[in-house]
């Protein structure tokens, strides 16, 4: 198997600011490889912990794997932090799903028809919705994803109403991050739409693997299960995690592998292997 080759492009992303993509491939000229997608979560960024290696592991493996940083992330192409602090603060759910867009776009230009996408978190969210409403997305895995975009409590929903932004802290970092307006409008704007995410994966039809820890301290393990009692694939797969936790013992910065992690791996690539190739 070729040595992976990286090369990073930019796009335009749903703020209108650069949307930074890393595209690793092994692939030879002329030759086209299946394609997925990653989608970092909350709080992430192409470049956290385990997102390079899982790449890279994806394409050794024969794929053509993409990461990428959000616009709202706020981290900037080669930053470990937030450095765009305003980008954080006119996130919104609506410019992740156009981010994601725009990325599955540019990488299906020159290439095959189909995708994969594998999203993290709240990157899981956010890839489910794209799979139910794109017919080029051909398989879905998502790792302890969140069944729903609704995470703050009634008291913290008018104080972000009052101040016109709430406050979020990074434990790894120490900033405190504050996020605006335009992503409770835009929640709430479509919470009963757009952003369904159970009705949405309702929509799914593609071969769907659902990962979670059962000890996931960040997105509860009950939320896997609500995600497969709602989805419409026929091919709808779990994976529980025995005391895993949100990042399957992964860290940043990058610290080593664990058996969580590498089991997540392993069971991912065939997933994406009997799926995509």
């Amino acid at each position: 198997m070729a040595t992976p080759r990286l090369a990073s492009v930019r796009l335009r992303g749903a703020d209108g600011g650069p949307l930074h993509v890393d595209i690793r491939t092994g692939a030879r000229s002329g030759e086209v490889r299946p394609v997925v997608v990653i989608c970092h979560g909350f709080k992430g960024f192409k470049d956290w912990g385990m997102f390079p290696v899982v790449a890279e592991r994806l394409a050794l493996a024969g794929f053509t794997a993409v990461t990428f940083n959000f616009s709202g992330s706020g981290v900037g192409p080669a930053s470990e932090v937030v450095d765009e602090p305003e980008r954080w603060f006119r996130q919104t759910l609506s410019g992740d799903l156009a981010d994601l867009e725009s990325v599955i776009s540019h990488v299906l230009r020159d290439g095959p028809s189909w995708v994969g996408l594998v999203g993290h978190s709240r990157g899981g969210g956010v890839a489910i919705l794209q799979t139910a409403k794109d017919a080029r997305v051909k398989a879905l895995v998502t790792w302890a994803s969140v069944a729903g975009f609704q995470r703050y409590s009634a008291e913290e929903l008018a104080r972000w109403r009052r101040d016109g932004r709430i406050e979020v802290v990074n434990a790894r970092t120490g900033q405190v991050l504050p996020i605006g307006l335009p992503a409770l409008q835009d929640l709430e704007r479509h919470s009963a739409g757009a952003l369904d995410l159970l009705a949405a994966a309702n929509r799914v039809t593609a071969p769907w693997l659902i990962v979670h820890g059962s000890a996931d301290e960040s997105v509860p393990a009950e939320e896997a299960a609500r995600l497969a009692h709602a989805s419409g694939s026929a091919r709808t797969e779990r994976l529980t995690v025995d005391g895993a936790g949100h990042t399957f013992g992964a860290r940043h910065p990058w610290a080593g592998s664990t058996a969580e992690l590498e089991l997540v791996v392993a069971h991912t690539t065939r997933f994406l292997s009997s799926t995509l190739g």
